[in-house]
């Protein structure tokens, strides 16, 4: 023992080569259990290679002992070296102490790759031999979290939560509030979030908390722990844009509004919050300030199609027909993804009495929106102004059949047909 405390000194110490001369020592002439200890020492302190020279050579004398076996392969892995620690671990006899945790360690390798059954079997294997262990239910929800199997993966952390709060460092009320969450039963995930939170303050899982009570309808909850995050750590950009929504679902809409602002100073590059920010401008009436966020929306993108269509609608509210062509004129790319901007152009150009542009663009928005009461009402009356009779009799019928009712459409159709 002696021998192996004076190789860590020197090695705390800094003096490595000699360290290393008496290491090797060891490696060639030692007992096998300084071997077998200056290894474990060894790996603890990262000295990943010597400690797999030291587990090798002990396997020349024991190659059937599986504590060695394991830490020869944990070696491996910790080199990056996987599949020369799956040849090791699969050496592990049936009967050993240690084939338990080589199924765990083989079961992590296969996940690792993305063999996802071969490592559920591995640790169904270590359940059976160990049907109490824990870690075997931890890492059994780890692999079906990762799958995407949310109920099972619940159910593996339930049965950790039996007997404890914590594996390896993860809180596992925070694992379960995370499945819950992503698997949509959100209401259930809150009570975990709020013990995974006395457990550890931690900004992550306070964000998780608040997003999935906003999701679950706790706008309040959501409110108050979103304010609680901006207040440990202002710059924790995500929160900005969902405390808006918690208050806008609880119709305080300035105190949105002023959450998006807020939002803006610290992350002044978010489209999304210039684009929520104008829309909150248009329900709280302050047009102009819901004009110039928008317009901030398409500087950052110039083919924000979402933007340009919202602002769209406020200026042909305003009757600002030229603005509307030089936002269709931003994007005249992209109108066959958008086409209301068609139909924004062909009531533009309307008003602006070019209407040869503006059959045009009536034109191609028909081919998306024929089903479109709105539409067809604006196309039907433009066709008629410009004499197109059979056209406008086509529209106003399809209106006719859409809203019965709607004695306009019939008086229209009927004057038409005569």
């Amino acid at each position: 023992m002696d021998k192996i405390n004076t190789i860590i000194a020197l090695l705390e110490s800094g003096q490595h080569e000699e360290a290393m001369q008496k290491f090797k020592h060891i490696l060639l002439k030692g007992s096998h259990e300084e071997r077998f200890m200056l290894g474990e020492e060894l790996f603890q302190m990262g000295f990943i290679e010597e400690a797999k020279l030291l587990f090798s050579r002990l396997l020349e004398s024991y190659p059937e002992e599986g504590e060695i076996l394991v830490l020869l392969a944990e070696s491996h892995i910790e080199l990056g070296e996987e599949d020369e620690a799956i040849l090791v671990l699969e050496r592990v006899n049936h009967d050993d102490s240690s084939y338990p945790q080589s199924l765990l360690l083989l079961a992590d390798l296969y996940q690792m790759e993305g063999l996802f059954e071969v490592s559920e079997q591995k640790l169904q294997q270590a359940k059976l031999i160990l049907p109490n262990e824990v870690i075997i239910d931890f890492a059994l929800g780890e692999l079906y979290a990762e799958q995407g199997k949310f109920l099972e993966a619940a159910k593996a952390y339930e049965k950790v939560l039996e007997t404890e709060d914590m594996i390896a460092g993860v809180n596992i009320n925070q694992r379960m509030a995370e499945v819950l969450s992503v698997g949509g039963a959100f209401e259930v995930a809150l009570p975990y979030y709020e013990k995974a939170m006395k457990d550890k303050m931690e900004i992550n899982t306070l964000f998780s908390y608040a997003f999935t009570a906003l999701q679950a309808g706790y706008n309040r909850t959501a409110i108050e722990k979103f304010t609680e995050l901006m207040k440990l750590d202002p710059e924790y950009h995500s929160l900005y844009l969902n405390l808006a929504k918690a208050y806008e679902r609880e119709e305080e809409l300035e105190n949105s509004f002023r959450a998006v602002k807020m939002g803006i100073k610290q992350d002044e590059y978010n489209k999304e919050l210039y684009y929520y920010g104008g829309k909150l401008g248009l329900k709280i009436s302050n047009e102009e300030e819901a004009e110039k966020l928008f317009r901030e929306a398409l500087a950052l993108d110039p083919e924000y199609t979402e933007a340009a269509v919202t602002l769209n609608k406020l200026l042909i509210r305003q009757e600002r027909y030229e603005d509307i062509l030089e936002i269709v004129g931003m994007l005249k790319d992209f109108e066959e993804e958008e086409p209301r901007l068609f139909w924004d152009a062909a009531i533009a150009y309307q008003q602006l009495e070019q209407y040869s542009l503006a059959l045009n663009k009536y034109d191609s928005a028909y081919t998306f929106f024929k089903e479109e009461p709105d539409f067809l009402s604006d196309y039907g009356y433009f066709l008629i102004e410009e004499g197109k009779r059979d056209k406008a009799i086509e529209v106003f019928n399809k209106l006719v059949i859409m809203e019965p009712n709607n004695l306009e459409y019939r008086d229209v159709l009927g004057r038409l047909l005569e």
